[in-house]
């Protein structure tokens, strides 16, 4: 029988015990694996990936070709799913106060990769070219890993979670945008097209854009309508099946067209989960606001025992035969109903999505990073040597991006325009003598503050508490001033004084946020490798052939593997520190680690 027959159906077999054994073995080992290092290093990650190897084609060659295209297909879901859940766990408010400092994040660590790339001219002879095909490969940052590190340590909702994963976002367009430009390069007898090169960008640019014109602009006012009208809508729009429904439509339309018309899929996923959270806080904040309305209405005696009245709801449902239905108003009843059926998008997601996207798509996902690692060619002296030189500056290529938090807490960007205004005039302060003088007036102003909150407090004291003898007045006049003394100490050493604008900047209390940023953009991971693998494949490591791997290749593979286990394994130790460290000083009173990072 020919081989190009084609049949009309496909024909069902039972699969052997051998394969079904080796699959569920693999699954096990992927979740039991990734179990036992989450509590340990918070990189879990890590072992999926060596499994990977372990299970395909670089190690023992336990899965089939096909099987290995399905886990890899199905691990790109599961990536997908994971920046679709790092959009749903941002703050929109978050997201527009540090737009500015991701994208100055994004751009150091893609342009410090690419720079420091050109070191192979010389290490291993490359071309100019060359060096810059390995450094678009390693100026990506992994997405995958990226937030599977901040989700597992509890830090993709803080302020520092926020930067991290924006600028791995914007990290992620520009590797596509390194993609055609290899694709383009490629080939000797290859014109270069640049609008193959352009038209990703200005997609990109066009979606994000678009995202927040639909939203702002026509979204926001039909929402409005909606909530106003929310009672006259039939009940089937209020569950949580009909949220389900509407979040997946987003997210698969979002995918599509963003792919379609030549952006990231990864970019449209993330800005599906902003859209649903952004709806989120639109909703609640409709609803605060609606609630507010209320309270001026005649029935705003009734709206102010809700709380009350609610915990009479809560008591009869301990105890049934206390309370009858009469017991609360309808009114209350009704709006406590209302309350519990509110679906947010996490809720869906943690409903529908979570279970199979952390126990099958994602362990797949890693794995499939596993298959693509050629570890039987990498370990010749002179690879292993040049791998591990070009890993060590491939690391410090993204841990300087941590610079941007050292001496900047609340304003980078500006913060770096005005330090040389304010060292200059700190030193002709200093040089015209009216430091002390500056200083002595800040004293001055203190003490009178101090003065009087004295008073004012002593008098308060009084005439609350007229029976009240002279001494316990005194008493707790001093302490509540000392109290807000205290308080005020640090503040005072972190803020500059009202008389004296002309300061230094404060030097950071803490090196753990920087660190901690710099740390988590060294993974790079599926864009890295596929990079690396179309110029491979191109002919453009191997001089326009695309037999075997290159010791360019092999290098630039060193410098993506090391940098995809160091990355988890050094944030996991960090993050573990720092949980300690958080642990310790709450129960002492002291600051977070994180300082305004960790919020």
């Amino acid at each position: 029988m020919s081989t190009n027959t084609t049949q009309a159906a496909f024909a069902y077999e039972e699969p052997s015990i051998a394969v079904i054994l080796n699959q569920v073995g693999l699954l096990l080992v992927l979740n039991v694996v990734n179990v036992c290092l989450d509590k340990l290093l918070y990189c879990g990650l890590i072992g999926q990936v060596f499994i990977g190897i372990l299970w395909g084609s670089p190690g023992a060659k336990w899965l089939s070709t096909d099987l290995e295209h399905v886990i890899q297909q199905l691990g790109y879901l599961g990536l997908i799913m994971l920046v679709y859940e790092g959009g749903l766990s941002m703050s929109i408010k978050a997201l527009k106060a540090n737009i500015f400092l991701s994208i100055a994040v994004a751009l150091t660590g893609i342009l410090t990769p690419i720079a420091l790339s050109f070191v192979l001219k010389e290490l291993v002879s490359a071309s100019s070219l060359q060096a810059f095909a390995a450094g678009a490969a390693l100026s990506a940052t992994s997405l995958g890993t990226t937030f599977t590190i901040l989700s597992t340590t509890n830090l993709i909702s803080t302020r520092l979670g926020t930067v991290t994963t924006c600028a791995a976002m914007l990290d992620d367009v520009v590797g596509l945008v390194m993609v055609q430009i290899i694709a383009n390069l490629g080939g000797s007898n290859t014109s270069f097209d640049p609008i193959t090169v352009i038209r990703p960008v200005f997609v990109s640019i066009g979606f994000g854009v678009g995202v927040y014109v639909l939203c702002s602009f026509c979204l926001r006012p039909i929402l409005k309508i909606i909530m106003t009208k929310r009672n006259k809508m039939p009940g089937f729009i209020k569950t949580a099946q009909f949220a389900f429904l509407a979040h997946t439509l987003i997210l698969v339309g979002m995918v599509a067209g963003a792919t379609y018309a030549g952006t990231s899929s990864l970019f449209a996923a993330y800005l599906s989960g902003v859209i649903v959270k952004w709806f989120d806080e639109c909703f609640a904040e409709f609803k605060t606001h609606n609630t507010g309305a209320r309270s001026d209405s005649p029935q705003s005696s009734v709206d102010r025992n809700q709380a009350t009245s609610q915990e009479q709801i809560s008591q009869a449902e301990v105890h049934p035969g206390e309370f009858t239905s009469s017991s609360a108003p309808a009114t209350l009843q009704e709006n406590y109903d209302e309350s519990r059926e509110i679906t947010t998008g996490e809720m869906i997601y943690e409903k529908y999505y979570k279970s199979p996207v952390d126990r099958i798509l994602t362990p797949f996902f890693f794995a499939s990073i596993g298959f693509a690692i050629p570890i039987t060619q990498m370990f010749r002296g002179n690879i292993v040597w040049r791998g591990i030189v070009y890993s060590i500056l491939m690391v410090l290529g993204k841990m300087v991006t941590g610079l941007w938090l050292i001496r900047f807490s609340s304003s980078p960007v500006g913060g770096l325009i005005r330090v040389p205004k304010k060292v200059f005039s700190y030193v002709s302060l200093a040089c015209t003598g009216n430091r002390g003088k500056s200083k002595e007036q800040g004293t001055s102003v203190s003490e009178k503050t101090t003065r009087g909150q004295s008073t004012s407090i002593a008098n308060l004291s009084q005439n609350n508490a007229a029976s009240s003898s002279a001494e316990p007045v005194r008493s707790t006049t001093r302490d509540i001033t000392a109290e807000q003394a205290t308080a005020s100490t640090p503040r005072n050493r972190s803020t500059p004084s009202s008389s004296s604008r002309l300061v230094l900047p404060p030097k950071p209390k803490s090196l753990y946020p920087p660190a901690i940023l710099g740390l988590a953009m060294i993974a790079r991971g599926e864009i890295g490798y596929l990079i690396a693998s179309l110029a491979q494949s191109q002919g453009i490591f191997n001089g326009g052939t695309a037999d075997g791997s290159s010791d360019i290749y092999l290098v630039i593979i060193w410098a993506i593997s090391i940098c995809t286990l160091v990355g988890p394994i050094a944030v996991g130790t960090l993050t573990r520190r720092v949980k300690k460290l958080q642990a310790i000083r709450v129960n002492a009173g002291g600051e977070d680690p994180l300082g305004v990072w960790g919020i």
